[in-house]
């Protein structure tokens, strides 16, 4: 792991000192995600929450934040963390464990818990205090518990103890902070978006007829794991032929034919930030004809948008004009008729292409963050990363030439919005014809 991009415990104090600032007043409560079972007694692997780690660091299960905001007069902010204890018997079994003690010298808390003391600790932190930030409404067993313990200290109200009258989801106040990524977030994600496109490259070099769509996911996860990723960012997508047609086909169990195209969605997480890469090239490491054409249209659509990831530009910029290179193009190769932004108004362009060009990319691949303020598309700004992802679709149908069925094609890269402009993290991941041609022609077939 590179040196600089180890954990910054001091960053991760500044965010919650952030939070609770944004408080003002009251108790934020944030819970990790639990293991899950995959099956009998064996786990999916573990990946924590992602709001609970961007604020803490901490990357073990059972573990509960809690920020108390206090009071200028009296009472200083508290950051509290509850964790399993140390126990060195399950530590054979599973792997280290911080215990409470450890975990607070070395994540910077004021204070720490076992797990086990929640029931009898939060009730207490709770008391008195004008209101309660907690994730509303994402886990039923979570808020089950919430209105336990709310219900304990009201209890207590004839002996002069108050709980939290409001009840604010914590979400509000960290998703517009995880919108604007920090040098060493970006960072990571550069990392991420390296290793990924190096997978991208590789199987580019390495694709032939014959192949299985397993066999390119195999080696796109041996490429992200040996590059440092924890884990795919995501459920990879491989779609050969009329599979790329299938906008979140995970299958991935179909051979590979001469003569068809390739979708590969695919990307590695790299210390909980992820990538997010979309590559469609020819099976055979050339284009027909048609794939060409619609290969072109795609990707001046996304060069198109990308170059329109700036700031002060609105978030549905780079769409609108994805969307007129889309359909001009689909107009050129006569799939569609009549005027162009009277197509656009109709969204005749639906049967080709029926998704957004993009989304929030950060600790979750379709990341936080709100797309309107106000009901007004957001400005973009300085920080915020977003994919650019055009594609189209073209399923056999009766109005459609014979020679352009089952071609599917979208072209996704990861784009961070610059002072001046946008960086495109993803940009090693080969993807203009010319390039894509060049890398399969000298492949070891």
């Amino acid at each position: 792991m590179q040196p600089d991009l180890l954990p910054d415990i001091a960053l991760h104090r500044a965010r919650r000192e952030r939070v609770i600032e944004k408080m003002g007043k009251g108790v934020m409560i944030l819970a990790t995600a639990p293991e899950v079972i995959r099956n009998r007694d064996a786990h999916f692997p573990y990946r924590y929450d992602s709001h609970f780690h961007y604020l803490t660091a901490f990357p073990e299960p059972e573990a509960v934040l809690v920020l108390i905001a206090g009071d200028a007069d009296k009472n200083p902010p508290k950051h509290i963390l509850f964790c399993r204890e140390k126990d060195m018997e399950r530590e054979i079994w599973d792997g280290f464990r911080f215990g409470p003690e450890e975990a607070r010298d070395v994540y910077r808390f004021d204070a720490t818990f076992a797990f086990d003391k929640l029931d009898e600790e939060l009730p207490k932190l709770l008391e008195n205090q004008p209101s309660l930030h907690y994730a509303i409404g994402f886990d039923a067993a979570w808020d089950a518990r919430m209105l336990s313990w709310l219900n304990v200290v009201r209890a207590k109200g004839r002996s002069g103890v108050s709980a939290p009258a409001t009840l604010l989801d914590a979400r509000a106040i960290i998703d517009e902070m995880r919108l604007f990524k920090d040098a060493h977030e970006l960072a990571l994600m550069q990392r991420a978006a390296d290793i990924s496109a190096a997978g991208h490259l590789a199987v580019q070099r390495n694709c032939k007829p014959g192949m299985g769509e397993w066999e390119i996911e195999a080696e796109l996860l041996y490429h992200f794991r040996k590059g440092g990723c924890q884990a795919p960012a995501y459920t990879s997508i491989v779609a050969g032929g009329a599979n790329a047609c299938v906008l979140h086909y995970i299958a991935n169990d179909q051979p590979l034919r001469d003569g068809d195209l390739l979708l590969i969605d695919a990307a590695g997480e790299y210390q909980g930030y992820a990538a997010d890469i979309t590559r469609s090239f020819p099976v055979n490491g050339r284009f027909s004809a048609p794939q060409r054409d619609i290969y072109e249209i795609v990707l001046a659509a996304q060069l198109a948008a990308i170059d329109a990831v700036k700031p002060g530009n609105t978030w549905n910029t780079p769409h609108d004009t994805a969307l007129r290179v889309l359909t001009q193009g689909l107009r050129d190769l006569k799939l569609l008729d009549g005027e162009l932004d009277g197509l656009i108004e109709q969204e005749a362009y639906k049967p080709f292409y029926m998704h957004k060009t993009g989304h929030w990319l950060g600790r979750d691949v379709h990341d936080v963050g709100e797309y309107k303020i106000n009901n007004e598309w957001r400005a973009l700004q300085t920080g915020m990363t977003l994919t650019v992802e055009p594609g189209l679709y073209i399923r056999p149908s009766e109005e459609v030439p014979k020679a352009f069925w089952n071609i599917g094609i979208r072209i996704e890269d990861d784009v961070a919005v610059t002072e001046n402009g946008h960086h495109v993290l993803t940009a090693a991941a080969p993807k203009s014809i010319a390039d894509i041609e060049e890398v399969m022609r000298h492949a070891t077939r």
